[in-house]
């Protein structure tokens, strides 16, 4: 199983990434957590992304493509894998269907955890990660409404996107998920 999962800062994205690697066993992968690992290590790319990264804004499309390349010719996402974090963008959401041909991969779905505007700013800024300033969330959230929003488009017209109600309780969400898994899939 090849997943991607999709949605605005605090929308849920890591907790239900890591419930379904644990429960389709597959590895997760996280775009998030490897530029924090990245830019705390000072590596080439994680230089390049901690520019961006410190203002909340979007790390360039053609060094994330890198990045994504990288990360999945490693063997322990030969058989499957979930994306946290990536695509960001239309252009990202392109790119990655080309690497993953280049790959004789399939993406089989996007998952899009719905969560209204409010409640985003109110997730993250009730965590308490270095980078959730109130500042940097709200540019967060209007860069995920203008440009990720038409990644939903990309996917829903190819039938790919999964569309979860994500303002629900974790239980909930997890067993909207597996419900339209079963529709869909069977």
């Amino acid at each position: 199983m090849r997943l991607i999962i999709l949605g605005g800062p605090g929308a849920g994205k890591g907790t239900q990434a890591q419930w379904l690697c644990n429960h389709l066993q597959i590895p997760l992968i996280s775009i998030g957590d490897l530029l924090r690992e990245a830019i705390a290590t000072q590596t080439t790319l994680g230089q390049m992304a901690q520019l961006y990264v410190e203002k909340g804004e979007l790390v360039p499309d053609q060094t994330m493509i890198q990045f994504v390349r990288q990360r999945l010719l490693e063997s322990d996402v030969s058989q499957g894998w979930l994306i946290d974090g990536y695509p960001r963008t239309a252009f990202q959401a392109e790119e990655l269907n080309f690497l993953l041909d280049d790959l004789g991969q399939k993406l089989n779905w996007a998952i899009y955890l719905q969560v209204s505007e409010e409640i985003l700013m109110n997730r993250c800024l009730q965590r308490s990660r270095a980078d959730d300033d109130p500042e940097i969330v709200r540019r967060r959230v209007e860069l995920f409404y203008e440009r990720t929003i038409p990644i939903l488009e990309y996917y829903e017209y190819r039938q790919r996107l999964l569309t979860i109600d994500g303002e629900q309780q974790v239980t909930q969400v997890q067993q909207q998920i597996l419900q339209q898994f079963r529709e869909f899939i069977i």
